[in-house]
């Protein structure tokens, strides 16, 4: 199942050449071929347990599109009593309700009991905790809860940092407490990066054969990466002034400057939820200083998106000093909710998408603008960094670093299209499909794991069954699926 160092397989089409700035060894989860051949008695179930459709946050949507894609036997959701979860639900409704039980009391109020009373027992079954600190408010309260099951279990670490300057490892304080009390509970635990994977496997290093590098998966838009930039910024002006729920001051705007409609114009810009953290305003800045010093070019700002919380009073004076502040010539920040196919056309329409939090492990907009074919430019920091290096786009530490590389791609429009097309091979590697298979080949490996006894565990790094799934990659290795 799972083997140290140098692979012995023989090289798959899913194999790509590992990229220059890849880091080299880790324990990562690999995707064995392109479906998944196990008969339905012998395949490993998922229970999820998670925030989950209708509720709106960025893990709800990542169980959503992981479940979306498993087969259908293979899995269902525990999560939250939606009359107590605390946050706004979307219209939607997922569509296999039958597999989701929404039961857990609270963030506050959960217990071994309350998994065990919406459990449905089937064989080979792996609970699989979806964990962000917000999500689950009790940090001795879920270690108790894991300890109290005695099944298989998987907990995805969803906000790990590894650039926090309070411990020597990269975690923050928090963080590394309930790793201490966390790790003897579980069979394993999976996280987003590899700068993730060094600062856990430092911190406890007599728990590293516990932790996998499974990375966040992207979405595939084929019919949007296929369209050209004109044809993405006319779809996407099109829904702006005619569908969209924007105040008629935006929309007329809008039609006035007719920036998506002229070909010479250069759209620089971002979408998402929109939350005082998310450094929004700097992509005003950006736009100021790219006019200055590319004056021959016509560079507009654009942001779209909405408060995910109306009642929150920060996030909300936040929005209405950037609405009255940058709605003017060569600058837009609209307010307004973008349904799927919306959000993909209007990441395709834009030329540049910056991105520069304070504050981001992971991000789940990121992972949509890779599917889009999007040319991101990001802050080099945590697990956004990682992948957007990764995925071939503009990175760097240093802001005026960053918007030095931007002027070039504006200058360079080859150089722009070839960005967007690593963007959309990393968006095919990483796919959750192929993020799917790869839950489901660690949960046959727990279950498999289990029912060995210790002595066999030892051995099962040389069992040739064993390296039929899942294995390490070795440090010279071209680079694995994840």
């Amino acid at each position: 199942m799972v083997t140290t160092g140098k692979s012995t397989r023989s090289k798959s089409p899913l194999d790509v050449p590992r990229l220059p700035h890849e880091p080299k060894s880790r324990q990562h989860l690999v995707v064995s071929d392109g479906s998944w051949h196990q008969e339905k008695s012998m395949m490993p179930s998922i229970s999820l347990i998670s925030p989950y459709k209708p509720v709106i946050c960025g893990i709800a949507d990542y169980a959503y599109f992981l479940t979306r894609e498993a087969p259908p036997h293979s899995w269902d959701v525990l999560s939250f009593d939606l009359d107590n979860y605390g946050v706004p639900l979307s219209e939607d409704q997922p569509s296999a309700t039958n597999h989701v039980w929404y039961g857990i009391s609270s963030r506050d109020d959960f217990s071994a009991t309350s998994i065990l009373q919406g459990l449905k027992p089937r064989a080979n079954q792996v609970l699989w905790f979806q964990h962000e600190f917000g999500i689950w408010r009790d940090n001795a309260r879920f270690v108790n809860m894991l300890r109290d099951l005695d099944m298989p279990k998987v907990v995805t670490l969803h906000t790990l940092h590894f650039q926090s300057n309070e411990t020597r490892y990269g975690l923050c304080n928090e963080e590394y407490s309930f790793l201490h009390s966390l790790l003897p509970h579980t069979d394993a635990i999976t996280v987003f990066s590899d700068g993730v994977y060094e600062a856990v496997t430092h911190a406890f290093p007599k728990h590293a054969d516990k932790v996998y590098v499974l990375r966040h998966g992207a979405h595939l838009y084929p019919r949007f990466a296929r369209m050209s930039k004109p044809e993405a910024k006319a779809r996407i002006y099109e829904y702006l002034v005619d569908q969209s729920g924007l105040d008629k001051p935006s929309k007329d705007n809008l039609k006035q400057q007719r920036v998506f409609l002229d070909p010479d114009t250069v759209i620089i810009g971002g979408t998402g939820f929109i939350t005082a953290s998310k450094g929004t305003e700097l992509l005003y800045h950006v736009h100021n200083v790219l006019q200055q010093v590319l004056p021959k070019h016509k560079i507009v700002a654009v942001y779209a998106g909405l408060l995910r919380e109306a009642d929150n009073s920060v996030d909300s004076e936040f929005a209405a000093e950037l609405k009255a502040k940058h709605n003017g010539v060569g600058q837009f920040f609209l307010e307004t909710y973008l349904p799927g196919d919306m959000l993909a056309a209007m990441l395709r329409a834009m030329d540049i998408y910056f991105y520069w939090p304070s504050n981001c492990t992971q991000s789940g907009i990121v992972a949509h603008a890779l599917g889009a074919g999007a040319t991101i430019a990001c802050c080099d920091k945590e697990g956004v960094g990682e992948t957007v290096k990764m995925a071939g786009g503009l990175v760097s530490a240093d802001f005026g670093q960053l918007i030095f590389k931007i002027a070039q791609a504006i200058l360079h429009p080859k150089h722009r299209a070839e960005i967007s097309e690593r963007a959309l091979g990393y968006a095919e590697d990483f796919s959750w499909r192929n993020q799917v298979l790869s839950h489901l080949e660690l949960a046959e490996q727990l279950c498999l794991s289990r029912v060995q006894c210790p002595t066999d565990r030892e051995s099962l790094a040389t069992e040739p069954a064993a390296t039929s799934m899942l294995w390490h990659v070795g440090a010279d290795e071209s680079r694995a699926r994840v």
